[in-house]
């Protein structure tokens, strides 16, 4: 996929480059930080990839795809004040270096930024995708803090939680690109399904890494999620498998009275014990051949052997 978009991608650089310029010097300097520090630009890519699977010949995805990745630089800044992170990519987080603060109010500077470029744009329907991606990433947010140390957190709960604050940005950034190809609804759903199924398992998968990878692969602690009791799938699956005295465990865990590092040993080992993580990575791998699945009436090419590799990037990253 990078292979495929790198020219596209150069043009939407120069615009996230441009556009989070201030006259403010601490704004270019902290989104900087995050924006130039190792992401990989999956979002952005996936909507130059969809606009190349469509044969879109124009430029109005190059300042949209920047949307899209300052809707996402955006809701990182705000995450790490809210989980208190210390590592994002591998990096200390922008909140450590420049406080709370400064970071949130870079974030909603960059938010500000997206719907400039929106508006530039002139669509009212790519505005209304954004802004509703926008508006439930802000919910699903929310929705995971109110069930942060509920161990009682359902399957179904857990789901609709990360198909909001993860798979949402997914979805639209691949549904953007029928509409500025000018494709109708049915090509509009089927990205805005193969987007959200995408990004179903690309957040399954990070939650199963959370307990079994390290912090250089995944540049972020191992075990944040554990540690700031987020009730994540492979939790759901061990608790419900667990006897008495492992369910016990797990309230405590999650209500912060056991997180030492022998605590987060215990539960990876229960988690191995219960299969929890291979079941998480097993169901990853269903919403990801659903993704595939979507491509299916889009004819063959660079453009959907690309976007298909992408779901199995994501995927592969727990092996």
């Amino acid at each position: 996929m990078i292979q495929l978009v790198a020219a596209d991608l150069h043009h939407v650089n120069s615009v996230i480059l441009d556009r989070m310029q201030s006259d403010v010097s601490l704004i270019p300097e902290l989104a900087g930080h995050l924006i130039a520090g190792g992401g990989k630009r999956m979002r952005p890519m996936l909507t130059l990839a969809c606009a190349r699977l469509l044969d879109y010949g124009g430029a109005r995805h190059h300042k949209l795809a920047a949307a899209v990745e300052f809707i996402h630089t955006a809701t990182l800044l705000h995450d790490d004040v809210v989980d208190g992170s210390g590592l994002r990519r591998g990096r200390r987080t922008a909140n450590i270096i420049w406080g709370n603060p400064a970071s949130v109010l870079v974030g909603d500077f960059l938010f500000s930024r997206s719907f400039e470029l929106m508006v530039e744009d002139g669509s009212l329907k790519v505005l209304r995708i954004l802004s509703r991606a926008s508006n439930v990433i802000a919910e699903g947010e929310v929705n995971q803090l109110t069930a942060q140390r509920r161990v009682e957190t359902t399957e179904d709960h857990y789901l609709d939680i990360i198909s909001a604050k993860t798979a949402a940005l997914f979805a639209a950034a691949c549904r953007i690109a029928a509409v500025v190809a000018e494709r109708d609804d049915a090509v509009e759903q089927a990205l805005d399904s193969y987007g959200r199924n995408l990004g179903i398992a690309f957040q399954l998968i990070d939650d199963a890494i959370d307990y079994v990878s390290d912090a250089e692969t995944m540049g972020k602690g191992v075990g944040d999620d554990f540690r700031d009791g987020k009730v994540t799938l492979p939790v759901i699956l061990a608790y419900a498998r667990g006897d008495e005295a492992e369910r016990l465990f797990w309230r405590q865990a999650m209500e912060g009275s056991r997180t030492s590092d022998e605590d987060l040993a215990e539960a990876t080992s229960l988690l191995r014990r219960h299969r929890a993580i291979d079941d998480s990575i097993a169901r990853a791998r269903t919403y990801g051949q659903r993704a595939i699945d979507v491509l299916g009436p889009f004819p063959n090419g660079s453009a959907k052997a690309a976007l298909v590799e992408a779901v199995e990037f994501a995927i592969s990253r727990a092996y």
